[in-house]
Order: C-alpha cells, then sequence, then structure tokens
C-alpha cells in the first residue's frame, strides 16, 4: 500500500466549498484513504493548521471545527509527534528557500520518513525546487 505525507493545504479541501481547485482530486485521495487504498503519516502540528483553518471559515462554528478535526483524527492517520531530526531538518529548509518552519516541516517528514508528499499549495512548490517526491494535488 502506498504512503503519503499529506500537507494541511490538501486536508482543508475536505471542508471546502464547490467551486474549490482541485476539490475533486482531493475528494478522490480521501476516498481512496477510507478504502485503505493508501494510508497518510502526518505531523500532530496538522491538526492545529487544520482547526485554525477551519477557524477562519465563516461559514464554519465553533462545534463545526471541532467536528471536522474529529473526523480527521478518526481517519486513523499516522501522526507524528515532534522529532529533533525533522525539526532541525525543516529550519534548514526554511532558512534556504525563504519558507515557514511549519510549512517545511512537512517536506522535511516526507524526506526522512522517505515518503512522497501531496500538497496544494502551489506557490509553496514553486520555492522549494529541486526537492523529488513532492505531488501537486493536481497530479494526484
Amino acid at each position: 500500500m502506498k504512503t503519503y505525507v499529506l500537507d494541511t493545504s490538501v486536508i482543508i479541501k475536505w471542508f471546502s466549498e464547490y467551486n474549490e481547485d482541485d476539490l475533486d482530486k482531493a475528494l478522490i485521495l480521501r476516498t481512496r484513504i477510507l478504502q485503505d487504498k493508501c494510508s497518510v503519516i502526518v505531523p500532530a502540528l496538522m491538526f492545529y493548521e487544520l482547526a485554525n483553518a477551519l477557524r477562519y471559515n465563516t461559514r464554519f462554528t465553533d462545534e463545526d471545527v471541532k467536528d471536522a478535526v474529529k473526523s480527521v483524527i478518526d481517519m486513523g492517520f499516522s501522526v507524528k509527534d515532534l522529532e529533533a531530526s525533522v525539526i532541525a531538518r525543516a529550519v534548514e529548509i526554511a532558512f534556504r528557500y525563504g519558507v515557514t518552519v511549519y510549512d517545511a516541516y512537512f517536506l522535511a517528514l516526507s524526506q526522512i520518513e522517505k515518503k512522497p508528499f501531496i500538497t496544494a499549495d502551489y506557490k509553496f512548490i514553486k520555492r522549494i525546487r529541486g526537492f523529488k517526491n513532492i505531488m501537486r494535488l493536481s497530479e494526484t
């Protein structure tokens, strides 16, 4: 079974409106995960980012955000706690490419785990050219 590191930008789309770019790809990926056709690794940080992004969605109440985050928790991802080697690599990437440590952490995790990284943050991809195993959600 194929395993991926998923960026929060992909997971947020599961809770988006119909005119969202790549929503169809995000929903297909979610279905594949729910059908155990692939597995997912995320840093614990992802849940904080997800909750924060949804908190600022005007369509969501506090109960909606709690329910959304719980639904993702219930999907049974492999959740990685903070690791010194991953944060060290994330800091290196952040300084070298001028990106946030938050975003770099997902990429660093995918490198250390040797798993493809799927993201819908195409500006991030442009900034970190040269890395292998990065997949645009639109190409999944």
